[in-house]
């Protein structure tokens, strides 16, 4: 399986769908297109995810810096995860396989989706409603954040300043 993704504005929303396995080797591949879109002063972000039929912790992760990254901007984070038996069509390229699915039992196992605002299509999640899809994807809730790396600075400052 090959990893992909493509680009498009709607309207104050920028929508990177994202394709294929979300994994150790392609995970920087999406944090690159992230963070490009937001040097280009794109802080109203989607990332559809339908497409997507693998993602692990390193993807996981993605996703949570990406989060944080927005809400630093002041921005929207909004998923695309269909929900279960939800038919999806397949984008350019795309494998039309609805792995979104899968992604959706990712952050739920792992305790952290009710940290993102999710959708079930590019349609609602651009719809110009400031409300969330569900009242737990608020962007009040907790960060996920190691407290040692939000009292300041990353890991490497850290153990730098406390000697290890």
């Amino acid at each position: 399986m090959t990893f992909g993704t493509s680009y498009e504005d709607r309207g104050e929303w920028a929508v990177l769908r994202v394709a294929g396995e979300l994994d150790l080797l392609t995970s920087q591949m999406l944090r690159r297109r992230v963070h490009d879109a937001v040097a280009d002063g794109r802080h109203r972000l989607v990332l559809d995810l339908t497409e997507v039929v693998f993602c692990d912790s390193s993807g996981v992760g993605v996703l949570i810096a990406t989060r944080r990254l927005i809400r630093s901007c002041q921005g929207r984070l909004r998923l695309i995860l269909p929900g279960p038996g939800a038919a999806v069509t397949s984008w350019p390229g795309g494998t039309g396989g609805g792995g979104g699915a899968h992604v959706e039992r990712v952050l739920a196992t792992l305790g952290v989706r009710r940290l993102f605002d999710v959708h079930p299509d590019v349609a609602s999640a651009t719809a110009s409603s400031t409300a969330s899809a569900t009242v737990s994807a608020t962007d009040e809730g907790p960060d996920p954040q190691p407290a040692v790396a939000r009292a300041g600075g990353s890991g490497a400052d850290h153990r730098e300043r406390h000697g290890l």
